[in-house]
């Protein structure tokens, strides 16, 4: 696992919490939830073939 993602994934936290922060003080909380929900959903997206290749690790390591 590279080092680099997780300081993706935390830059991209710091930065959704503070849109989050910042919509949710003007009163627009639809879009402070759907900024919420596409920072996870990108997160997801970089993080996914990870765990696909985590998977594909266990069930070699548990095949016979």
């Amino acid at each position: 696992m590279e080092v680099s993602i997780l300081f993706k994934i935390g830059a991209v936290g710091i930065l959704v919490s503070v849109l989050t922060q910042v919509l949710k003080h003007s009163g627009r909380e639809e879009q402070a939830f759907l900024a919420s929900l596409a920072g996870l959903v990108i997160v997801l997206m970089w993080i996914l073939p990870y765990i696909s290749e985590l998977f594909a690790t266990i069930e070699t390591l548990f095949a016979f």
